[in-house]
């Protein structure tokens, strides 16, 4: 299971940090991704930790404004936000995969997936 927290309202400029936990996983991730979806709008990757080795990537629209990180323990991943633009509303999904498999975080074949968390920016 994977719980996403840290959504929230926040004025153009602000920032918020989203993490995502991945309770109850006993066998060892080997990915997690950042996923977000606006209305209307199709799914967007936005980042994703291949924990490995350590691959990560940011989407070029968030590229210098946000960050992604992961606990020692690679259960928990984070998405430092900041300067935040209306743009970046959106709801926001974690998502996880154990396969030892190329690019089986790009959302397309991901195992796991939480239920989101909302980001309003306005």
């Amino acid at each position: 299971q994977l719980v996403e927290s840290g959504g929230n309202s926040v004025h153009p400029g602000g920032s918020l940090r989203l993490s995502c936990a991945a309770d109850g996983h006993s066998v060892s991730l080997y990915c997690m991704a950042w996923f977000r979806q606006a209305p209307g709008k199709g799914r967007e990757k936005v980042a994703h930790i291949y924990f490995a080795t350590g691959n990560t990537y940011l989407a070029a629209s968030v590229k210098g404004r946000f960050a992604v990180s992961r606990d020692n323990a690679n259960t928990t991943l984070y998405l430092q936000m900041n300067s935040l633009q209306p743009e970046d509303t959106a709801m926001y999904f974690c998502a996880a995969d154990s396969r030892r498999l190329p690019a089986i975080c790009s959302g397309s074949n991901t195992a796991y997936w939480g239920q989101g968390t909302q980001v309003t920016v306005s």
